[in-house]
């Protein structure tokens, strides 16, 4: 299946979350497929499709190339993450088994990750902080004009590190209704900065 002739039509945050929602099943197949047994025990393949979503609503450029197929550049990204959690998780482990490490921790070179640090500065830190920063100021800003659900939802998977499952659980709703807040509530974001900002 090619999803080349959906490339040209992906110019925003929104349009690119809809597409990703349209192929979740096969990114979610994609993702369990290639997440190894050690990292099984740990981290979920939505998990991983989630974090996938941040990543790609924060290069949203590379969707913006006529001809690339936007799917095998999920597909790519949720690789990558499977790398930075096996690291993370697996290799943290490995090195000291009383020390958790969270799949959201700041990831050299990670695409996404950027946008997630300046997520949770955002939502802990003072305003006054973030004078000096426009960006970091404008999410501030975009992230109090959210209803009490939807920031709930951001501190609980960005902060607490917490699965969609969980959240789930603790909020009341499905799964599923989750995971489509924290996407639409990522693009919104992405929105209001611009694709230029991050």
């Amino acid at each position: 299946m090619s999803n080349s002739d959906h490339v040209s039509s992906i110019s925003t945050p929104d349009e690119l979350a809809a597409f990703i929602e349209s192929h979740r099943r096969q990114l979610l197949a994609y993702s369990d497929r290639n997440i190894g047994p050690a990292l099984r025990s740990r981290v979920e393949p939505e998990d991983i499709v989630q974090d996938v979503i941040v990543s790609a609503l924060s290069s949203i450029d590379q969707f913006q190339v006529e001809g690339r197929d936007p799917f095998r550049l999920l597909c790519q990204l949720a690789e990558q993450r499977i790398i930075d959690a096996h690291r993370h998780h697996v290799g943290a482990q490995k090195r000291s088994a009383a020390r958790e490490v969270s799949m959201d921790a700041p990831v050299a070179g990670g695409d996404g990750f950027g946008f997630i640090n300046m997520l949770i500065a955002s939502m802990t830190s003072p305003s006054q902080a973030f004078s000096r920063d426009q960006k970091e100021f404008q999410l501030q800003q975009a992230i109090a004009e959210l209803n009490d659900e939807q920031r709930e939802v951001l501190r609980l998977r960005f902060i607490e590190g917490l699965p969609t499952k969980e959240i789930a659980n603790r909020i009341g709703k499905s799964d599923g209704a989750i995971r489509v807040t924290l996407t639409r509530t990522v693009a919104h974001l992405q929105e209001v900065l611009g694709t230029e900002s991050i």
